[in-house]
């Protein structure tokens, strides 16, 4: 399928804006001949009018929470007088947008947010433009590479300007843990409750992860090899078989956790960002965080990895303003907007430069979430064919907690584990 380059189109654009804008005049000199000086006097150049429509989740554009497209939006028409920009705004999630944009390309936006786990729907219909040249060495420079590896499809353009994360780690009470404790999962069982939500494939695949599994590749961008739980598998198996069994292992969604550790009955658990603010609440002073700790196996600590992937600004393939999109997605998913949206919602921003504001350093989430971004995280594939993993993951991490899978089926059940998640036939 033929892609469109938003890197193409932009040198179109630029090439003719620089013919415009070069007019000489002719002057005659001794000889006869003729040579070219610029004209003194001044020309007053319009500002080019341009009509934009973005879509963003409805938070973002409510004045209770700051307005955040609004205002940023505004802010980038003031910044460039040379385009008279008028903004139509829509409500749309970024988990909608796959499904949205590509019903009708040309009625859908110029620029809107979408989820990095949805950029095949989108990429594969050829809805969004390819961010190339410049914008690409930006997006690149400025960005983690685990995050950018999540916006590149396999025909290897990157197609999105990361706005913030979406990745776990490890919420615990200090009353219990010590930060040395909270780097060992044996540590920390031997002295509290500790939830992990093994019936979701979420957090289950950080163990397999951690011990070499692969998910279309090491950068979740080779379809053809598939879901590999890795030659350590039938391992994390056994070693969840145990897990199950200690007394301080707690098998529970990250809601029901954090309402058990509200009851004391809990002490640690895996979640994301979306509930550190009621884990403070919780807390209090004792409130902790840390990304995710090691697990013993066979005698080797092996990091437990999550899956990490992103909140992108898209543009999309057929905008008539190629330039003053892209630029206004960069401008969207850069450092002034995710300051702005930190500010605003909390947003947790990823934009290397504003990682080390003096007091976004004092932020222990945000500091936490970008140290797991940066060092342990794993793309989170965006190939379709990830869904069929997450049933079976499902069903798998229920028989752990219910004591189906014993050691002694173990290796059997692994492999019917890893044969399932890829197969469409169970989802």
């Amino acid at each position: 399928m033929k892609k469109k380059s938003i890197a193409i189109l932009l040198s179109a654009v630029l090439g003719i804006s620089m013919m415009g804008c070069s007019k000489q005049a002719e002057t005659a000199v001794n000889n006869g001949g003729t040579s070219k000086e610029p004209q003194t006097t001044q020309e007053t150049v319009s500002p080019k009018k341009v009509e934009l429509t973005v879509w963003s989740p409805s938070e973002d554009q409510d004045p209770q929470y700051g307005a955040w497209l609004n205002t940023m939006c505004e802010r980038f028409a003031a910044e460039h007088p040379e385009w008279d920009i008028a903004f139509t705004y829509g409500v749309c999630t970024e988990s909608d947008a796959k499904k949205l944009v590509p019903q009708d390309i040309d009625a859908a936006a110029d620029v809107f947010i979408f989820s990095s786990t949805g950029l095949e729907n989108l990429a594969s219909v050829n809805s969004l433009a390819q961010f190339g040249g410049k914008y690409l060495d930006a997006i690149k420079a400025n960005y983690p590479k685990v995050l950018v590896d999540s916006l590149t499809y396999e025909d290897g353009g990157v197609y999105g300007v990361p706005m913030t994360t979406n990745t776990f780690f490890m919420y615990y009470d200090k009353s219990v843990f010590t930060e040395e404790d909270v780097k060992s999962l044996e540590a920390m069982l031997a002295k509290g409750k500790v939830a992990i939500p093994l019936t979701d494939g979420f957090y289950l695949s950080s163990f397999y992860l951690g011990a070499g599994a692969s998910f279309f590749g090491v950068d979740g961008t080779d379809r053809s090899a598939g879901i590999n739980l890795g030659d350590k598998a039938v391992d994390i198996t056994h070693y969840l078989v145990d897990f199950v069994k200690n007394p301080n292992a707690v098998v529970a969604t990250p809601a029901d956790a954090l309402a058990m550790m509200r009851e004391g009955n809990v002490n640690a658990y895996l979640c994301g960002t979306w509930q550190a603010a009621q884990t403070k609440e919780v807390l209090g002073d004792n409130f902790g965080i840390a990304p995710l700790p090691t697990i013993n196996l066979n005698g080797t600590e092996v990091q437990m990895r999550p899956f990490g992937s992103s909140k992108a600004i898209g543009v999309k393939s057929t905008t008539k303003y190629p330039e003053v999109a892209i630029e206004l997605a960069m401008y969207l998913g850069g450092y002034e907007g995710q300051k702005l949206h930190y500010e605003t919602r909390n947003y947790v921003p990823c934009h290397n430069e504003l990682l080390k504001d003096a007091a976004i350093q004092q932020d222990i989430v945000v500091q936490t979430d970008a140290y797991t971004i940066e060092n342990i995280a794993v793309p989170r594939s965006n190939f379709t064919e990830m869904s069929y993993f997450w049933g079976p993951a499902e069903s798998f991490g229920t028989e752990l907690r219910d004591g189906i899978i014993t050691h002694e089926n173990a290796k059997e059940k692994t492999e019917a584990f890893n044969a399932s998640a890829n197969s469409s036939s169970v989802k």
